[in-house]
């Protein structure tokens, strides 16, 4: 069977590269490319020289900043104004000092008969003592429990009543101090310096307190 030689490349506009004259031969510049011919010794045209498509070449991303025009203030509590004054500082003191007031009382109980003193025979140092302890977790419980203004309002109102009271015990006391009792004389004198310290903190909580109490009232 007769075969034919045929042709079976896929023929486009042929270019190819032309040597210049050896006369116009120019040292190139930058990239040693040259430019492409035509067969027919005219040059490629602009519209026929294309640059190649990069598939690798993506936008860059857009970045939005968003700026906030208006600051939103955040919610208060219910007690915001009385608890930036650190109440429960006050509160942590109260209970240092009963607890402080409460073991003075058991020394006096247990080194002394029931006649010898005024706050042996009241138990003044031990009321108060208590109720300063009582007070002082009150106030701490504030933060968490606003609803508990008035009661801790109430307890301080009664710390005062106390404090006062055992302070005019323990004044009579030392001014009648027996001399065989001379050994719990600066005791009593310190635990009055205490008292007076219990007081101070339980009146300016009562102020605290009163003044959000008529805040809060319509």
């Amino acid at each position: 069977m007769a075969c034919a030689d045929a042709d079976m490349d896929i023929h486009g506009e042929d270019y190819e590269w032309a040597e210049p004259p050896e006369g116009d031969w120019n040292e190139p510049h930058g990239d040693d490319r040259r430019e492409p011919h035509r067969r027919d010794g005219r040059g490629a045209d602009t519209d026929d020289w294309q640059e190649p498509h990069r598939g690798d070449e993506r936008e860059a991303p857009v970045v939005q900043h968003y700026q906030a025009l208006e600051f939103v203030p955040d919610e208060k509590g219910p007690l915001h104004d009385l608890l930036q004054k650190q109440p429960a500082v006050l509160g942590s003191l109260q209970i240092m000092s009963g607890l402080f007031s409460v073991g003075v009382g058991v020394i006096f109980a247990a080194t002394q008969n029931i006649n010898d003193s005024l706050l042996t025979l009241f138990r003044a140092s031990h009321l108060s003592g208590v109720l300063f302890i009582i007070a002082g977790f009150v106030s701490n419980l504030l933060f968490k429990y606003p609803g508990l203004l008035s009661v801790s309002l109430v307890i301080n109102c009664g710390c005062i009543v106390v404090a006062v009271s055992a302070m005019i015990l323990m004044s009579v006391d030392l001014v009648l101090w027996d001399v065989r009792n001379a050994q719990h004389w600066g005791m009593e004198l310190f635990e009055l310096c205490v008292v007076m310290l219990e007081l101070l903190l339980s009146a300016i909580l009562c102020f605290w307190f009163s003044k959000e109490k008529r805040a809060k009232s319509p």
